[in-house]
């Protein structure tokens, strides 16, 4: 849900919520918007909890925690995005993961 508050928060008008199980064996749960996007150095800083565009608090949580629990679960994630075009947030779970939520 966070991730979805994200989209909002970056004025998108639409955000695509996709969730399914590839032939690779991931479980892959997507969000994509139209919002303002990330420029390439926000999007290599993003991972990290102390980076945030938000101006409320100094941590963002929500990226570095998905980033960390799709790796504990032998997945990855992939993050697109350019300004103006909008971000595209993609995290693989390994589905036969125990670990997997």
């Amino acid at each position: 849900m966070d991730i979805a508050q994200n989209s909002v928060a970056a004025g998108a008008r639409h955000i695509w919520l996709t969730v399914s199980e590839n032939e690779q064996g991931y479980f892959v749960f997507s969000v994509r918007d139209d919002g303002k996007g990330m420029d390439s150095e926000m999007l290599q800083r993003v991972r990290d909890p102390f980076v945030t565009s938000r101006t409320t608090r100094k941590v963002g949580m929500g990226i570095p925690f998905i980033d960390m629990v799709t790796q504990q679960c032998g997945g990855h994630l992939e993050l697109q995005s350019a300004p103006g075009k909008g971000t595209e947030l993609t995290a693989y779970f390994a589905a036969d993961n125990i670990d997997r939520p």
